[in-house]
This record gives structure tokens, C-alpha cells and sequence, in this order.
């Protein structure tokens, strides 16, 4: 796995998560929650934007987290080296700044 590919992975995870929940046809928790709140199309276009919004902060600052450029809670700022199971390594000093760059790209460019 590369560094592009676990990027892609969390963003295309955010966009699963937010289709899932706003979808009429989910049966999960939270889409449960949001159509019992029985939202008109204005409402239901803010709720949208708040989950998006809300989901791209929380999936942005873990991968910042990873590689280092931001704490995580109340951890010390640090560079944390995260291999993929054939041992890549995919954040971590070969790759210092690459996952924070192509986070920054698919989270606030493709958006």
C-alpha cells in the first residue's frame, strides 16, 4: 500500500460513512436518528453539510495525527510510523509530510 492509497482509503471511508448515514434505504443508528428528526430539504442540506464538515475535520486531523504534523488529543506531538502488512511503510520518516500533503489534497481540494 502507498501512501496515495491509504489517503484515498480514509476519504473514500468519510464519503461511505456520509452516504450511509443520509441514505433513505439505511438501517443504521444514525440514519435512524436523522429520519426521526423528520427534516425538511432546507434542513436536511445543513444537516449535510454539518456531517461533511464534521467528518472531514475528524478523518483530516487523524491523518495529520499519523504523520506527525498535529497532536492527537492530548498526546504530545509525534510522528507515528504506520506499515501495511507487507511491511511498507506508509507514514513515518520515508514518507515525512507525504500523507499531511495528500490529505490537505482529497480532503479540502476534492471537496
Amino acid at each position: 500500500m502507498t501512501p496515495k492509497e491509504f489517503v484515498e482509503g480514509f476519504y473514500k471511508e468519510k464519503q461511505d460513512l456520509l452516504n450511509e448515514y443520509l441514505s433513505q434505504d439505511s438501517q443504521t443508528e444514525v440514519s435512524t436518528l436523522i429520519k426521526s428528526m423528520g427534516l425538511n430539504k432546507e434542513q436536511s442540506e445543513i444537516l449535510e453539510k454539518l456531517l461533511d464538515s464534521s467528518f472531514t475535520d475528524i478523518f483530516y486531523s487523524i491523518l495529520l495525527g499519523l504523520d506527525g504534523c498535529t497532536s492527537i488529543g492530548e498526546l504530545t506531538q509525534q510522528q507515528f510510523t504506520v506499515l501495511d502488512e507487507d511491511n511498507n511503510q506508509i507514514c513515518g520518516e520515508e514518507h515525512l509530510g507525504e500523507v499531511e500533503a495528500l490529505a490537505y489534497k482529497y480532503f479540502h481540494e476534492e471537496d
